[in-house]
């Protein structure tokens, strides 16, 4: 993996970098990772790419949809 150097940054924007990675609870090193990628990502992504983001921010299920569906039919059928 590559490193990327930045020389000559005002003293004022290192500090609200490291400001804003606190408020993060991340690293500087991370924030300014996070920065990047968002400022670089592509305009538009893929059905494929928004779906697999959405997912990994989502938690995994835990609920069997037969079990729900079993537990409505044997709910409705008492009446």
């Amino acid at each position: 993996m590559g490193q990327l150097i930045v020389r000559g940054l005002d003293d004022r924007l290192i500090q609200a970098l490291e400001q804003r990675a606190a408020r993060a609870g991340r690293t500087a090193e991370a924030e300014h990772r996070a920065i990047l990628e968002q400022a670089l990502r592509p305009e538009t992504e893929t059905f494929a790419e928004a779906a697999a983001r959405l997912r990994a921010r989502t938690r995994p299920q835990t609920t069997n949809s037969a079990d729900l569906i079993r537990r409505d039919r044997d709910r409705t059928s008492r009446w």
